[in-house]
């Protein structure tokens, strides 16, 4: 199976769950899903940059990868703590309850 194939099927699968989940803990999860998904297809865009352009590509690359790595971390950081706040101000953590925005 093609690596291109992995990809969008991780990046797939995680916007289907996005799309369709209620709670905020699975859509967070599939946010990060669709993140593993991108950085999947760039680590292997990587290696055959690696193969053709050198080393200079290729730490070019990896640079972007730890990028992604590192705002995938923040996202997840923020989210949870975002989750935290919701659910001990409103009691619920399901989006369908959550229409209501007020400060």
């Amino acid at each position: 199976m093609s690596l291109l194939a992995i990809a969008c099927a991780l990046f797939g699968i995680g916007l289907y769950g996005v799309l369709v989940r209620r709670e905020i803990i699975a859509v967070l999860a599939c946010v990060e899903v669709m993140l593993g998904g991108a950085l999947v297809l760039l680590v292997g865009l990587g290696a055959n940059v690696a193969h053709r352009a050198g080393a200079l590509g290729a730490l070019s690359v990896q640079g972007i990868a730890l990028v992604i790595v590192v705002v995938a971390a923040a996202e997840a950081a923020v989210g949870l703590a975002l989750l935290v706040a919701v659910a001990r101000r409103r009691r619920t953590t399901r989006l369908d309850e959550l229409t209501e925005v007020r400060g």
